[in-house]
């Protein structure tokens, strides 16, 4: 089934809870069409769409509740599609700004250069475990802004569910950004987006995890760049065990001539890395 979600106050919010009330329930296997603001929480160029609280993050779309779905399972997130608006920002140091036009897949800036588009949802997530409310900037264990140029269309992320009905929530759509996302901001726009939902008992994940059309992606997160490699790192050796029947040295040995770490973001508090093991690394 495909569900529709309309763009209202209601079905917006800017801090992660637990606590929040979800604005629609879906079974697994279901679809959802929504609508994102961007990170400004505007719907057209300047103008807010809603009255944003004072500390309010990004305008993410939900909480969506899925049935059957409890902490400790995978939430699996499969990215449908992702239009991005006519429009889109790049912010560098206030009040410097490049504008975008955005059309038939080509971003036209205000620099008079170009560039190919690959849209993206930056904030794809649950919300911790935790009493309370919580900042959307920094990207956590259970998802959130990961802010991964690769999560386009066609691609699935896994999630640890930290919440029972996972509770997810999405926006922050970006029409292209590069690894690193180094000013602080990509091409941030509007959207209209679709996502189908399921959940798997027979995976078990400490950190989110992605399948692209030609990849496997690990993600890690901290305040310590090392730090998140590590857990990357992690992530993809375990994954290249179960996936490739591999021990834990010969899928070290592997990684180390097939597998690239990347940096995601350096600008979300908590930095990101994600590694990338191509199907054609290993035949």
């Amino acid at each position: 089934m495909i569900h529709e979600l309309p763009l209202e106050r209601r079905t917006l919010h800017g801090r992660w809870s637990r606590d929040l009330e979800p604005v629609l329930a879906v079974d697994p296997g279901d679809s959802v069409r929504f609508e994102t603001l961007s990170i400004f929480w505007w719907r057209e160029r300047g103008e807010p769409f809603e009255v944003r609280a004072p500390d309010d993050g990004h305008a993410l779309t939900g909480p969506i509740a899925v049935r059957g779905a409890r902490r400790g399972a995978t939430l699996t997130v499969r990215v449908d599609a992702i239009d991005p608006g006519p429009w889109g920002v790049t912010l560098t140091r206030d009040p410097h700004a490049v504008d975008w036009e955005l059309a038939d897949g080509i971003g036209r800036a205000s620099t008079g250069h170009t560039v190919k588009l690959a849209p993206f949802l930056g904030v794809i997530g649950m919300p911790p475990n935790e009493p309370g409310t919580h900042a959307t900037e920094p990207p956590r264990g259970c998802g959130g802004n990961i802010d991964c140029k690769e999560l386009v269309a066609g691609t699935t992320l896994y999630l640890p569910i930290p919440v029972e009905g996972a509770l997810l929530s999405a926006g922050d759509a970006h029409a292209l950004q590069g690894d690193g996302e180094v000013s602080g901001t990509a091409i941030e726009t509007t959207s209209h987006a679709q996502l189908t939902v399921d959940v798997r008992d027979d995976l078990e994940l400490d950190w989110p995890i992605a399948r692209t059309a030609e990849s496997w992606l690990t993600f890690g997160f901290d305040r310590d760049l090392d730090r998140a490699a590590d857990i990357a790192l992690a992530g993809m050796l375990e994954l290249m065990q179960r996936e490739h029947r591999l021990s834990h040295d010969d899928a070290l040995a592997l990684a180390s001539v097939a597998v690239d770490l990347r940096v995601t973001q350096i600008v979300n508090a908590v930095k990101g890395v994600h590694a990338v093991l191509r199907d054609d690394a290993l035949a």
